[in-house]
């Protein structure tokens, strides 16, 4: 589609920039002489249906909930509900004044996400309908906006699932749900602005790497005299080097253009790598004369990343890829997560499970998660929405524009290693994804492309084969780059509260998969389905509305098969020994057959506890025998061959002769321990910050009851609300909810009391932050 067509109805193609760098990180200016960039998330007016009147700016919305996005536009159980609680039409309504500094500058609303349509007025002038949920985009307020007075942005918003929008049209396996569920800003910048950056590092392998800074401009009116644009590299504060380029006169630009800003050779750069993900900030100033009209930045790393006939190759050497998928969706909230719990997901999946890459299924994601990605070094396959169907040509050309609006919003980030441009596990349509590469190689040659496919007859139009393979044995690689994006998932779905012989073959069929991937160079590596149980709609899943695919719950709380992935890093970085069961004599047919247990030690000694006494009943080394190719197999322990009393078990890991771990579980079969665990300890008192509580019952040795279904009775005091079920239910012993800050300072105590293991309290300090300057 022309990118003039989307300009016509004020959602071009430039909303990518908008929000590509950290503008909706400010509650004020972003101190730029030439732009001020202010947060427009509080102070929200909702009403879950569309009034008569309710976009003018004299109607009267006192009756509205005072709301601040992210923000769900209905708060639902985490489980057994229908999609179509949340498939209405909304109004979101905000009031502002701009800064006396605003006047003679151009006036712009940047919205980051809002599902799925979004019509926007300006003081009761329409300004057009975006359609499309996860990507951003932005209208031009200028010629109606009231630079003296008073202003009203009313937001008609349309959560159903319109067949005219991707991902919808036909049956989709995840839930969109509804809301402003993004950050929103006023950006206000002079006529000739810096649109976006693209910071592309080159020959980073050589010793000293160079870098181009591609720079686009944009003329909203003539301008007569020639600029300067210069960009600074920073690491820190250090100055690192300084380049400028000349901008000529220019008339008014319909797009904007780009201007290539190049370093020469640069020393001492330190590569960004998964151990050590080195950032480094691009600033980027437009200049007439000495004076600056514009000033912008972004971050940016330097790495060589590359898909190779023997495999992926970072920085020159040879990375086995091993990831899970993940969808953004959270319980009770949908995708109405702030910035602090989606970069939560991110340190999940790297520091807790030691993935080292991750696919954003089924949809571009949160760019607050994509920053933690580049600073955890995770690895990312970033993909356009859709879900097997293929609409008409209109429906094409939206998506289309979302490989644009993600490329340009994401380009800069070092941890994107892959455009995912086809729609997941579609049939083959030539002529679409012809465009869809077509238009991810034309905006970005430093990366390569990639479409998940289900059958390895698919015509190959983009880079890299990806391909969802749920068989076994795997196919065997039928392209020279090559990587499997799905494995596992639907067809063994495993809940926490599943027998032991369910959890060991859901954890052998992931550690099988990835033994295999091991075993020939071609496989680039691959990422199961998935990271966290997700909700789906009736046609899916376990009939509760939730799919129990994940290798963790939907909680973000670990299943045995979560601990082979997390078991597989180097022991320098972690040492891990996990059991995939639960120690109980009989928890499968008969009586417990195999220990499964996955660590990255080198041999384990287990010991049963009888008459107060440890007895040695067992050693075992990893099981090379089912998987001969990974470096660290999981251990197979037979039980069968032991005629045991029954009692605690401990397991002692040992690396090269030495004890270096020790895990104990409780043979008594009672529930013995009730905790509660915060994530984060302080909050910015901005409305929306939060974070996650876990309940957990365990043994006295802390291992989880999977069983324990207890109703948790929750009292919250302070400055917060409470985002999850009161009581709440434990599921397979655990469970959690979230505390969300008010906008006051304060502490927050949450106190949950267990039926018979009493109660336990958790503090939150929520911080004050400045208010937001419209």
């Amino acid at each position: 589609m022309d990118r003039r067509d989307f300009m016509k109805t004020g959602s071009a193609l430039l909303a990518g920039a908008a929000v590509g760098g950290k503008v909706f990180a400010q509650n004020q200016s972003s101190g730029s002489a030439g732009r001020m960039v202010l947060a427009m998330n509080r102070g929200w007016r909702y009403s879950p249906k569309v009034v008569e009147g309710g976009h003018e700016p004299g109607f009267d919305d006192s009756a509205f909930d005072r709301v601040v996005v992210p923000h769900t536009n209905i708060m639902l159980p985490f489980h057994g509900f229908d999609n179509k609680d949340y498939e209405f039409v909304s109004l979101y309504r905000r009031k502002f004044r701009l800064p006396a500094e605003a006047r003679g500058k151009h006036v712009f609303v940047d919205f980051e996400g809002a599902m799925t349509a979004s019509t926007v007025w300006i003081n009761g002038k329409r300004l057009g309908e975006y359609k499309g949920g996860y990507t951003p985009f932005f209208f031009d307020l200028t010629p109606h906006v009231n630079f003296d007075g008073d202003n009203v942005l009313a937001v008609e918003l349309d959560s159903t699932e319109r067949a005219d929008i991707p991902p919808f049209g036909y049956q989709i396996d995840y839930l969109t749900f509804g809301g402003i569920y993004r950050e929103v800003a006023l950006r206000i910048v002079p006529s000739s602005f810096i649109e976006n950056i693209f910071a592309q590092p080159k020959d980073v392998l050589g010793g000293s790497p160079t870098l181009d800074v591609q720079c686009f401009v944009q003329h909203l009116e003539a301008s007569h005299d020639p600029l300067t644009l210069e960009a600074t590299l920073l690491d820190g504060e250090k100055v690192i080097g300084k380049a400028t380029q000349k901008v000529p006169a220019s008339g008014v630009t319909a797009e904007p253009v780009g201007h290539v800003v190049s370093f020469g050779k640069l020393q001492g750069i330190q590569l960004w790598d998964l151990a050590t993900p080195k950032l480094y900030t691009v600033k980027v100033r437009l200049l007439r004369g000495d004076h600056v009209v514009d000033e912008d930045e972004r971050r940016t790393g330097f790495r060589h990343a590359e898909f190779t006939d023997h495999g992926f190759e970072l920085n020159g050497r040879i990375v086995k890829l091993r990831g899970l998928d993940r969808h953004q969706t959270f319980p009770f909230v949908g995708q109405a997560m702030p910035a602090r719990v989606q970069r939560r997901d991110a340190y999940i999946l790297r520091k807790v499970m030691h993935c080292n890459l991750m696919r954003t299924s089924h949809y571009p994601q949160s760019r607050h998660f994509l920053d933690a990605c580049d600073e955890y070094g995770l690895l990312v396959l970033e993909e356009i929405p859709g879900w097997q169907h293929i609409g008409d040509l209109a429906w094409q050309d939206i998506s289309v524009d979302n490989v644009s609006r993600m490329v340009r919003r994401d380009w800069n980030h070092p941890s994107i290693v892959l455009w995912g441009v086809r729609i997941n596990e579609s049939r083959d349509n030539h002529d679409f994804y012809t465009r869809t590469n077509a238009m991810a190689r034309k905006l970005d040659p430093t990366r390569q492309t990639g479409g998940i496919r289900y059958f390895q007859e698919s015509e190959f139009l983009e880079d890299v084969f990806t391909m969802n393979d749920f068989g076994w044995p795997l196919k065997p690689p039928n392209h020279p780059r090559y990587l499997n994006t799905e494995f596992v998932g639907h067809t063994y779905p495993v809940k926490t509260i599943d027998d032991d012989e369910r959890h060991r073959e859901h954890t052998i069929r992931h550690a099988r998969v990835h033994n295999q991937l091991a075993s020939d160079a071609q496989y680039a590596g691959g990422i199961g389905w998935c990271a966290f149980d997700y909700n789906t709609h009736h046609d899916f899943g376990a009939g509760d509305r939730i799919c129990y695919h994940g290798v963790t719950d939907i909680f973000r709380e670990p299943k045995p098969a979560a601990g082979f992935y997390k078991s597989q890093c180097d022991p320098e970085e972690e040492i891990v020994l996990e059991p995939a069961f639960h120690w109980a004599s009989s928890d499968e047919a008969i009586r417990f057959t195999v220990a499964m247990i996955c660590s990255n030690c080198d041999h384990l000694k287990l010991y049963v506890k009888n008459d107060n006494e440890w007895k040695l009943f067992d050693e075992a080394d990893p099981d090379r025998k089912q998987f001969d190719h990974l470096r660290y197999a999981p251990f197979s322990v037979d039980l069968t061959k032991h005629d045991l009393k029954f009692g605690d078990l401990r397991i002692d890991g040992y690396i090269n002769g030495k004890q270096v771990i020790s895990r104990s579980y409780s043979g008594l079969g009672v529930d013995q321990k009730f905790s509660i665990r915060a994530d984060d300890h302080e909050l910015d008192a901005d409305g929306a910050d939060a974070t996650r509580v876990v309940l957990r019952v365990t043994d006295e040795f802390d291992a989880i009851r999977p069983y324990a279904n207890d109703p948790i009775v929750l009292t919250l005091e302070g400055p917060a609300d409470l985002i999850g079920d009161n009581p709440f239910g434990l599921v397979g012993g655990t469970g959690a909810v979230w505390i969300r800050a008010k906008e006051e300072a304060g502490t927050v105590r949450l106190t949950a009391k267990h039926p018979r293991l009493g109660s336990q309290t958790v503090e939150v300090v929520t911080r004050q932050v400045s208010a937001e300057v419209v």
